[in-house]
């Protein structure tokens, strides 16, 4: 695991948080009070769980990604099958309407999103069709897509009221681009929480610490100066973007941050690229809002990563960037795909829990 951090990290924000030591990791989580899951809801909660001063984490999770599943995929509903079985009751849920077509347009091309209706509502029921050889569609894969960014835009709208949130979705987003979907993804999730975002707020940090380069994220916001862009990926490795070299253009201009690592890296390499990459970036650009691309699937148990950390470590990573944040970190889920992804889900929401 992560060994913990505590100290400065880089200078003062505009409020004094950006640079103050971590929480204490070795303090106790309050326990969970039991609650009545209902499903897509999503949680029932009780009375009174959190002692004061603390802000639980809203789950925002969709209800239609069930309508986008082909069996023996890597990226079916097994997924969220594996994760709410290990979620705890006693947690508050969101139900979030889909993303409008308006939100939509700030990130993708019309053209695109035209196709992409029109290829799922021709899919006859128990049909397929492919967008690449890795990325399929259904008949409801344009709705449960819709929806999963519709759930983004929620968990944005939590964070800047000041409650984390983690909208645990699929299909995910971040291979997605303006004209394109890929690598699993349709609509660009965390771009679309994003841009809503911006309409709010003056600037956003997205880190994205996916095993793979979030291609469609970075080409979205690769000249804009309003969007930090912080990926740790491995490399080489699919999708074969996210070089050192590619920091942004015109007014954009060092706004991409790319950390490459190798084939099999683990918690000292991510604690390293974390304190002396991202977190100064983040710190120097000072976002009104971090957006964090969650994908677990940098586990050592990950059939797709090739990575080497452990459940724990992502619940440290999540604890550095709440290091920095002005105000709750909001989280979309990515990939994931091994055994303890669930665990590691766990971890992140135990440390979010803890936001005071």
């Amino acid at each position: 695991m992560l060994a913990v951090f505590h100290g400065c990290i880089c200078g003062a924000g505009k409020d004094g948080r950006c640079g103050a030591a971590l929480p204490d990791t070795t303090r106790s989580v309050p326990p969970l009070c039991a609650g009545i899951w209902k499903g897509a809801d999503i949680f029932i909660p009780p009375p009174c769980i959190f002692p004061y001063g603390m802000s639980p984490c809203i789950l925002v999770l969709n209800d239609q990604s069930i309508c986008h599943d082909l069996k023996g995929h890597p990226e079916s509903e097994q997924r969220m099958e594996q994760i709410r079985s290990i979620l705890p009751g006693g947690r508050i849920g969101l139900k979030a309407p889909p993303v409008s077509m308006d939100d939509l347009l700030r990130v993708h091309m019309p053209e695109y999103l035209s196709r992409l209706e029109d290829l799922s509502g021709r899919c006859r029921p128990g049909g397929v069709a492919f967008l690449d050889s890795d990325t399929y569609v259904v008949s409801g894969s344009w709705d449960a897509a819709r929806y999963a960014a519709g759930a983004a835009i929620a968990a944005a709208e939590e964070a800047l009221s000041g409650r984390p949130a983690f909208a645990v979705v699929r299909p995910p987003g971040h291979h997605a681009g303006p004209v394109y979907g890929m690598g699993f993804c349709l609509l660009n999730n965390v771009a679309v929480a994003a841009a809503w975002s911006l309409t709010r707020v003056s600037q956003v940090a997205i880190i994205d610490w996916d095993v793979h380069h979030g291609n469609g994220t970075q080409a979205m916001f690769y000249d804009s100066d309003r969007v930090l862009y912080c990926s740790v990926h491995r490399s080489p490795f699919y999708p074969g973007t996210g070089r050192r070299e590619e920091t942004g253009s015109g007014a954009g201009e060092g706004c991409t941050v790319n950390v490459p690592l190798p084939a099999g890296s683990g918690s000292d390499a991510y604690l390293q690229v974390f304190q002396e990459e991202i977190l100064p970036a983040v710190c120097s650009f000072d976002p009104d809002l971090i957006l964090i691309s969650a994908g677990q699937d940098p586990l050592a148990d990950d059939p797709l990563g090739g990575m080497n950390l452990e459940p724990g470590d992502f619940g440290l990573l999540t604890e550095l960037v709440c290091s920095v944040a002005r105000k709750p970190p909001a989280l979309v889920l990515e990939g994931g795909y091994g055994p303890s992804h669930g665990d590691a889900i766990m971890e992140i929401l135990r440390v979010l829990d803890q936001w005071v």
